[in-house]
């Protein structure tokens, strides 16, 4: 599926279940509650915390879609087009940092 792709069927789901798109703000607090969410099971599976009882369970591909699919809700109802937002950020990126990563010794 291709990121236009993938605006068109979160924006139909919407359409279909969910009513209408919750405002950006509300949607902003779920979108850093689900990076919360990846972010409990990074600490805990590749970090030094362990998992809490009944913790267990939750997958990280689960939690990394639900990330996608309210930024793809943000990106919709703000009129962002992702496919030509990241080959924007791409170009800048490749511009910007095309040796500066290859010469920090911290990560050689």
């Amino acid at each position: 599926m291709t990121i236009e792709e993938a605006q068109k069927i979160v924006d139909q789901w919407i359409g279909k279940f969910g009513v209408r798109y919750f405002n950006e703000l509300t949607n902003m607090a779920i979108l850093t509650e689900e990076v919360g969410e990846v972010a409990r099971i990074i600490s805990r599976t590749y970090g030094e915390q362990s998992f809490k009882p009944g913790e267990h369970g939750r997958e990280l591909a689960d939690e990394l879609a639900d990330v996608l699919f309210v930024l793809i809700c943000i990106a919709n109802q703000t009129g962002v087009d992702l496919s030509a937002a990241l080959a924007r950020n791409l170009e800048k990126k490749t511009s910007r940092d095309s040796d500066r990563h290859k010469e920090n010794k911290k990560i050689q």
